[in-house]
């Protein structure tokens, strides 16, 4: 723990006290101030960047308590606000990270350092869940690699522990140095080089290097010797340090590995190491999870573990689910599945993200025994009941014999079970009703029976939404605008199909300026689930003015009939209705003719009770490099009438005209904002930007059933597909119902399973279509892609002449959407 004034000298801040302030012992750092809990003891650190500036949300924070900031704009220094430390430095970030270097170098504990292209979260958590019953161990939560995430993870150290693991990403050069200055390895281990994020790089060779800055300092390096570029730079860049290399390819190193057998869902890995057999066996087949366990079998060699221990501890292994799903309950339910870890960390992040889910005012969790952790268990139940009461949490069930021990930390209404069985067999599944319920146990407990108890039935056929991806994709269009210019998101049409609340809420935490539908009521049912940010109505009907006021609605107004409506609707009212003039600027939609302005002005001034939020148009042909000087054409007149318009009123009117394509292609039209549509859902309309968004929808199901047919046999109706030798057919369980377009029958679509593409065979029935499968591995119930990262969206929408719009807008709403995060 450290004082404001210790961090002040630490950081080399100049350190600025309002009337009362104390010198306030701290434990917690702040960077988001969505996330806030131990008020009473956090420093808020106001980083800044291309997108947004934390020192806008300071006296948001204070209002929450919290009295003790680090800022680099003086400008935000508020003596106003009384009891509040304010620590000025050059910048946020830097003083994040030397908080975070300094406290590292209070530790003499060995400290593991994960970097590489893929594999360093498996790895992490790998190498925790093999040592964990030994060692007291700290690490990164989930992912949390950055430049800000890498400092969050290291002040977690504490004097109980024996050992930290810490992975480390970079993006572009020179971002490995600060990473090694805080995390400070004393062993290291380079898990591969690969493809991503290669456009920020000159080559290869200078994306190892920089990677390789993160081991300048320890005493073992663990890498694939297999690895020509990482092998190379070692040999010549990294200086006198000692390393553990393995290789399955013969390349001389310290353990080869010389038979890798996969049979029946594990695999037995045979190395020899100094003329010596070695053996393990670990529950995968897939080549990741090999390459991942080898490292891991070296670090535990590189500590002395004998043969028959690291072979029990490999055996017990289990897959890493990076990601939060959120599916569908019963009665109303939202239910949040997490058995990523069972950790007290992990369970923040957790409720953080049930934080987020705005239209629920009842959350519940149900937690198992934390049997990851060597912390003193009534320590450890009294933190999570404090973290429970900061959270908000509505209720707790505890299952397991430990926590049931400690019920009287929690709230009398909580509920405990000592095992999961008796949770079945005793609850009463109608307790939950309009509630979100976290479902956070440890895998020995096997919750997934609780999720499938609790989760809303429905066939096999899934749309997974990756909300992780819709905020990266986001914010990677945001930082081709200027930091000062809005943005827009497109959510009409059920947000193009993929769940309008969901994608809202996901926009609405990360700070979405507006949001846009095409009708009134999607806009109310958004309202009533808790987005709370403006709203555009892109095609308002003639509806009752009570309902655009109540809801804080803003229509958009585009031809005079619409705007005498308002006008007259709000003639006796007290207070302005905000609205959104549509242009016509040559797409020939909705919109105002320019010949119209001096009218449309003259009635605008005539109702003052009329306020104008902004002036806007659509572009028609961004996306067409033929077409480049109709959309200069359409710019100009827009920012014409915009100027006439503005003209002739005192207060801010926005102007815009960009979509996805003209974000890409004609920034210098930014003006005050950008609407974005298709990006957002990980569609460009340029290969260039296609590489850097992130796939969101993938739509998937299961073979229900495998036939074998003879040759000459034909399937489904019309007989239009024969088989022309014997063929193995799935059957699955999707049909046009489910948005899955008839004209993809008889080999126009395919689908993926089992990394393999095969085609779709006869004729898509109503819930049902076929597909060839001969000679590929196969079973019932193996998962099939109909589209996503194997089979973008794209090339479906190219097979059936159209567009990417339609592919995702026409899934069934019978089709279970399931919302995670990763």
């Amino acid at each position: 723990m450290y004082s404001v004034a210790d961090v002040a000298t630490i950081i080399n801040a100049k350190h600025i006290q309002t009337r009362g302030a104390e010198n306030s012992q701290l434990t917690h750092l702040l960077t988001d101030s969505r996330l806030l809990s131990h008020a009473d003891h956090c420093l808020f650190f106001a980083l800044v960047s291309a997108q947004n500036d934390g020192h806008f949300y300071i006296k948001d924070l204070y209002t929450r308590g919290v009295r003790n900031f680090v800022v680099d704009n003086p400008n935000f220094i508020d003596y106003s606000l009384k009891n509040t430390n304010y620590l000025l430095v050059a910048n946020t970030r830097n003083a994040l990270q030397q908080i975070a270097a300094y406290h590292r170098r209070q530790f003499s504990i060995p400290v593991v350092g994960i970097t590489g292209s893929n594999g360093k979260t498996v790895l992490k958590e790998w190498l925790f869940q093999l040592l964990c019953e030994d060692k007291q161990i700290v690490r990164n939560p989930k992912s949390y690699n950055s430049q800000i995430g890498v400092p969050l993870s290291v002040w977690q150290m504490q004097t109980d522990d024996e050992l930290a693991i810490f992975e480390a990403g970079i993006s572009q050069p020179d971002e490995m140095d600060a990473l090694q200055r805080i995390i400070q390895p004393t062993i290291g281990i380079f898990t591969n080089i690969g493809s991503a994020h290669d456009s920020n790089f000159a080559d290869t060779q200078q994306k190892v290097g920089e990677k390789l800055k993160l081991f300048k300092n320890v005493q073992l390096l663990i890498y694939r010797a297999d690895y020509a570029d990482i092998h190379n730079a070692v040999q010549n860049n990294i200086g006198n340090i000692n390393v553990f290399t393995w290789s399955s390819t013969g390349v001389p190193c310290d353990m080869q590995i010389t038979r890798i057998e996969k049979a029946n869902n594990s695999t037995t890995i045979t190395a020899c190491l100094r003329h010596e057999q070695k053996e393990i066996h670990i529950p995968f087949i897939d080549d990741a999870s090999i390459e991942n366990a080898i490292h891991a079998w070296c670090f535990l060699l590189y500590l002395g573990y004998d043969d028959a221990s690291i072979n029990a501890k490999m055996q017990k292994l289990t897959a890493i689910e990076m990601r939060l799903d959120c599916k569908a309950g019963i009665n109303n339910c939202s239910i949040i599945n997490d058995t990523y870890n069972s950790d007290i960390k992990s369970l923040q992040i957790a409720l953080d993200f049930i934080a987020h889910q705005k239209g629920f005012s009842k959350k519940t969790v149900i937690l198992s025994d934390l049997l990851q952790s060597r912390t003193n268990e009534e320590k450890l139940y009294t933190e999570i009941a404090s973290l429970l009461v900061q959270k908000n949490i509505s209720r707790l069930i505890g299952i397991g014999e430990s926590i049931s021990k400690y019920k009287a930390l929690f709230p009398q209404d909580s509920l405990f079970f000592r095992s999961t069985q008796d949770f079945l067999q005793q609850i009463d599944p109608q307790i939950f009703n309009k509630e979100v319920i976290l479902i956070k146990g440890a895998r020995a407990f096997q919750f997934e029976r609780i999720s499938g108890l609790l989760q809303k039935k429905s066939h096999q056929t899934v749309l997974e939404v990756n909300l992780s991806a819709l905020v990266h994709n986001y914010k990677y269009y945001k930082q081709k605008l200027k930091p000062q210019t809005k943005m827009t998101a497109m959510v009409k049409a059920n947000a193009y199909g993929l769940g309008s609340y969901e994608v809202a809420n996901a926009l609405q935490f990360s700070g979405i300026d507006y949001l846009a539908v095409a009708y009134t009521d999607e806009a109310i049912e958004l309202r009533n689930a808790g987005i709370t940010v403006p709203i555009i109505i892109l095609n308002s009907e003639y509806c009752e003015i009570e309902e655009m006021l109540k809801y804080n609605l803003q229509p958009a107004v585009y031809n005079f009939n619409v705007l005498a409506y308002y006008a007259n609707a709000m003639r006796n009212a007290s207070e302005t209705l905000s609205v959104h003039l549509k242009i016509d600027t040559g797409m020939h939609r909705f919109g105002f003719m320019e010949h119209e302005i001096e009218a449309l002005v003259a009635q605008l001034k005539a109702n003052p009770q009329i306020h104008i939020a902004s002036v806007f148009s659509h572009f028609a042909t961004a996306d067409m490099e033929e077409e480049e000087a109709f959309v200069h054409q359409q710019a100009n007149a827009l920012q014409r009438i915009a100027t006439k318009i503005k003209a002739n009123f005192s207060y801010k009117i926005w102007v815009h005209i960009l979509n996805t394509a003209g974000i890409s292609r004609y920034a210098q039209y930014q003006f005050d904002m950008a609407r974005l549509g298709i990006g957002l859902y990980g569609i460009a309309t340029n290969a260039k930007d296609q590489l850097q968004l992130e796939n969101v929808a993938c739509l998937k199901t299961r073979i229900s059933q495998i036939k074998h047919l003879k040759t000459g046999e034909t399937v489904s109706y019309g007989r239009r597909y024969k088989t022309t030798k014997d063929t193995t057919i799935g059957i699955l369980p999707i049909g046009y119902a489910d948005g899955l377009n008839r004209k993809l029958s008889n080999g126009n679509g395919v689908v993926y399973v089992n990394n393999h593409i095969v085609p779709i065979v006869g004729t898509i029935c109503m819930d049902i279509c076929m597909i060839d499968i001969t000679d590929i591995p196969a079973a019932e119930n193996d998962e099939v892609e109909i589209f996503g990262p194997h089979i973008p969206i794209a090339d479906v929408a190219t097979r059936l002449d159209t567009i990417p719009y339609e592919i995702i807008a026409c899934i069934s709403p019978r089709v279970n959407r399931i919302y995670f995060s990763e």
